[in-house]
């Protein structure tokens, strides 16, 4: 488990894409980015630079597979490594440096309720978390596990439905 990452500042670094690098899901958060930034801005490109970021969006959603908001919630250092598959509720919210593998579902229970994780969670490929549930900080969430649940700080859970387990953290 990488302790020595933040859950609570976030590591903007773990989003830099470097020139010339092939990274559509750093590309993707890239074009979200702006489109926040400009979003709601008075600078007099605005619209414009808007208009940019939603026609970057669409073509690196298109490119990697993801479905990620425009209004996501994110807070700084997310990892997509691989984003394909990734799907994202806009209310859904997700805190500073968290991985979320490919095939990842963040989304509701037939309601309006999405899943809150917070700073440096892990979620393997496959997982869905569903709901108005809670990951804690440091939290780690297994391959294909279903979370129906709150999650502690410092737990795994793992399983379909999954099973929470106390993490050592020493």
């Amino acid at each position: 488990m990488h302790s020595d990452v933040s859950s609570t500042v976030p590591d903007w670094s773990r989003e830099y894409k470097r020139p010339g690098e092939w990274n559509p899901g750093k590309s993707l958060l890239a074009s979200i980015r702006a489109y926040q930034k400009y979003h709601g801005s008075r600078h007099l490109l605005a619209p414009l630079l808007r208009r940019w970021a939603v026609l970057r969006h669409r073509f690196w959603s298109a490119v990697s597979g993801a479905d990620i908001p425009l209004n996501s919630q994110i807070e700084g250092g997310l990892l997509l490594p691989h984003p394909n598959g990734v799907v994202i509720h806009p209310a859904a919210q997700i805190g500073p440096n968290c991985l979320l593998f490919q095939q990842v579902t963040l989304g509701t229970r037939g309601g309006t309720e999405a899943p809150v994780l917070e700073g440096h969670v892990d979620v393997g490929a496959g997982a869905k978390l569903l709901g108005g549930i809670r990951v804690g900080a440091h939290a780690q969430i297994g391959a294909n596990a279903v979370v129906l649940d709150d999650v502690p700080d410092h737990a795994l859970a793992i399983g379909v439905p999954a099973v929470v387990r106390e993490l050592s953290h020493g």
